[in-house]
């Protein structure tokens, strides 16, 4: 059976590269609207970040966020994405481990 090829992208904070189902989507949609997508589906312009609250302050910090988007991010926007990210973290990890639970059985 052929391997299937497994799609990389980069985390716009730590600059590593990762498949990209262990990785969170933030989107820009066409409404000028910025939030977090987990099914990847949304859309408009895209940037990942790693599910760690760490990569997500380094690009607050660092602005990657505005580079990546192509778009202003305010910092309204930066606090009301960290509450959202905080609380998607749970749910992405659970979904990871089961997954990973899935591919052993």
């Amino acid at each position: 059976m052929k391997q299937r090829k497994i799609p990389l992208r980069k985390c716009v904070a730590c600059q590593e590269m990762m498949p990209k189902r262990d990785l969170i989507r933030v989107v820009k949609t066409p409404e000028d609207d910025i939030l977090i997508d987990l099914k990847g589906k949304k859309s408009g312009r895209g940037a990942y970040l790693c599910g760690k609250v760490a990569c997500f302050k380094l690009a607050k910090k660092s602005k990657a966020l505005d580079r990546a988007l192509k778009h202003a991010v305010g910092a309204d926007i930066y606090d009301q994405l960290e509450q959202d990210f905080i609380r998607v973290e749970d749910e992405f990890l659970s979904s990871k481990e089961e997954e990973s639970e899935d591919d052993e059985s």
